[in-house]
């Protein structure tokens, strides 16, 4: 039982980290993706063509979707420490 509680946390745990970093991994992804085929095609093959676009890529996704990643920790840490009591109890 103590083993299953410590699972479920975890599982929430990376849940909850995978939710919140997955929006700027994926649009890191594709536009490193769109930029290399931009660089076979045009045989470019400069790196500062592949890092620039994709930072700014990134942190404007950041930027858009922050209001939505902080709900979605302040969810998982309130939970956290509302259950933290019964998680106790049950471990003890």
């Amino acid at each position: 039982m103590n083993e299953l509680i410590i699972v479920q946390i975890g599982r929430e745990a990376l849940r909850t980290a995978m939710y919140v970093a997955g929006p700027a991994l994926i649009v890191s992804m594709v536009v490193g993706l769109a930029i290399s085929i931009f660089q076979v095609v045009t045989s470019l093959q400069d790196q500062t063509v592949a890092f620039v676009p994709k930072v700014v890529a990134v942190m404007l996704v950041v930027v858009l979707s922050f209001p939505w990643m902080m709900r979605v920790m302040v969810q998982f840490a309130t939970r956290m420490f509302t259950e933290f009591n019964v998680v106790v109890k049950q471990l003890g």
